[in-house]
């Protein structure tokens, strides 16, 4: 009987035993990841590295960018590009990037995003436009131009677009935020079907309850009152996140498309 408690040499996995990078899975692919100068974003890009592709990462942080391109390998992997995903220019000048840098884009995650909580008593119209606009046009411009790009290149791509749990449920205080990330699941669903007879999958994730710094500065009782609605009882792990990615992006997932994956440990079920 084979031991499936342990990862095959040269797999590297996470403390809980999952998988976050296959060598040579990517090899000879371009990704692009927005929003891939830290966070999960980063984990991301890091598996995808790990796994065998050149990454372009986009971000609005510069000094972030330089930090994560060196942190995944320097030049010879990766490359950075300050990008407001809101702006279709700059998306562009993103693919632009990649296709200069590295040859083309064969993977694309629409990852990039931000936070404007508040009830909507007291959520201002610039709060709301300012989470739509990241999230949802900022997916859209993805969409938009990384579905031209592989089209082009008549080579097939994965696309993988982050919603959250929160665009399943509705979240307290996050309105703008749970109407973005909702609104991605149609979007997602709406391309996936228009692209699939070129071979360009897209597919979506939600993350859950992730333990990264946004989360560990919750105040406790907060954190408790999350993690008791979770049926694994823990909160999930970046490089979780990550390994649903990565299998999204490769071949291992080579006929799903138009499908939205929970990663949240059972929460809301």
């Amino acid at each position: 009987m084979t031991d499936t408690s342990t990862p095959a040499p040269g797999i590297t996995a996470t403390a809980t035993g999952g998988v976050t990078a296959i060598p040579g899975l990517l090899s000879g692919k371009v990704a692009v990841v927005t929003g891939g100068a830290q966070g999960l974003g980063l984990s991301m890009a890091r598996s995808l590295v790990d796994s065998g592709a050149k990454v372009v990462i986009g971000d609005m942080n510069e000094n972030s960018l330089a930090a994560a391109v060196e942190e995944l390998g320097g030049a010879e992997s990766a490359a950075g590009v300050v990008c407001n995903v809101s702006s279709l220019e700059n998306v562009e000048k993103l693919a632009e990037a990649a296709t200069r840098t590295f040859g083309g884009v064969d993977i694309w995650i629409n990852n990039a995003g931000i936070t404007r909580d508040a009830t909507i008593r007291k959520m201002t119209e610039q709060q709301f436009d300012d989470v739509i606009s990241v999230h949802l046009r900022g997916t859209w411009n993805g969409l938009k131009v990384a579905t031209g790009l592989m089209r082009e290149q008549d080579r097939g791509g994965a696309i993988v677009n982050v919603s959250s749990i929160s665009g399943k449920v509705g979240m307290l205080g996050q309105s703008n935020y749970s109407a973005a990330k909702a609104g991605i699941v149609g979007m997602t669903k709406a391309v996936a079907k228009e692209v699939a007879f070129k071979n360009i999958r897209i597919n979506a994730i939600q993350p859950g309850f992730i333990n990264t710094a946004m989360t560990a500065a919750m105040p406790q009782h907060v954190i408790d009152s999350k993690l008791a609605e979770i049926p694994l009882g823990r909160p999930g792990e970046p490089e979780e996140v990550a390994s649903v990615v990565l299998f999204l992006a490769s071949g291992l997932s080579s006929y799903l498309t138009g499908t939205v994956t929970e990663i949240s440990g059972g929460r809301h079920i």
